[in-house]
């Protein structure tokens, strides 16, 4: 029996990444898993992956910055699997841009997806936590929620939103059997990072290394399954140290 047996599991941006390194790891530990990305290609290509592995998966191409996109998500959740348990709300892009460079349009896009998508996934899938006997939501924040970064307004803004949307929601529905916590990553070895810049990346985390997408799995799982069934409302940081400087 896994950590996760009979649960049923939604991860957005779970194509590639922090993502697919959960739902691989929920997977192991028993869960039925819906990959939801832009990356049609990635996507079905992952869900293939997984059921020739015999996992119960579901690839979803979806826009998380449109309503009716990110509604449909739970719509064929329910449809497939009947229930929703956990929710990953892990999708969102980087920008590093001068502030004096950025367009409202750039900064429109960047807190649109980093913090507006993850209140509307984290919203629909409340209204179906309540519906039932609640569940665990875990959101991807950053490091750069906690402190600044040059270059970075729009991330740093809408991932400390993420910090207190978190904070919020997880007070909201204490009672309802609903916790809402989040991730913090520090630089993470994963596709978005340039080849060129992990090398700088990791002399300035005090471990001198990049993290890894299976470490972020770890936590993910930690706070999604029962382990940590007395913390909500709270952000696990996993930066090798970096917001200890």
């Amino acid at each position: 029996m896994g950590k996760l047996s009979g649960k049923v599991a939604v991860i957005t941006g779970g194509a590639s990444g922090i993502g697919a390194a959960t739902a691989k790891l929920f997977v192991q530990e028993g869960a039925k898993v819906v990959l939801v990305d832009l990356n049609e290609e990635k996507g079905k290509a992952f869900e293939d992956e997984l059921k020739a592995q015999n996992a119960e998966a579901l690839f979803l191409k979806a826009n998380i910055t449109v309503e009716a996109e990110v509604q449909n998500i739970f719509k064929e959740t329910l449809d497939a699997f009947g229930k929703i348990d956990i929710v990953f709300n892990n999708a969102g892009i980087g920008r590093v841009t001068p502030t004096d460079e950025l367009s409202y349009e750039e900064w429109r896009n960047t807190v649109n997806v980093d913090l507006d998508g993850v209140f509307l996934v984290a919203r629909e899938a409340i209204r179906e936590m309540l519906k039932s006997d609640g569940g665990s939501i875990v959101n991807t924040a950053s490091m750069y929620g906690w402190v600044g970064s040059p270059g970075s307004a729009a991330y740093n803004a809408a991932k400390g939103g993420v910090l207190n949307l978190t904070r919020s929601l997880a007070l909201e529905y204490a009672t309802k059997n609903i916790r809402v916590n989040s991730l913090a990553p520090g630089f993470i070895d994963t596709p978005i990072i340039p080849e060129e810049s992990k090398k700088e990346l990791a002399s300035l985390t005090p471990m001198q290394r990049l993290g890894t997408a299976e470490e972020m799995a770890r936590a993910v799982l930690f706070m999604a399954s029962d382990d940590s069934s007395f913390m909500t409302g709270n952000t696990l940081t996993v930066d090798g140290g970096y917001t200890a400087q």
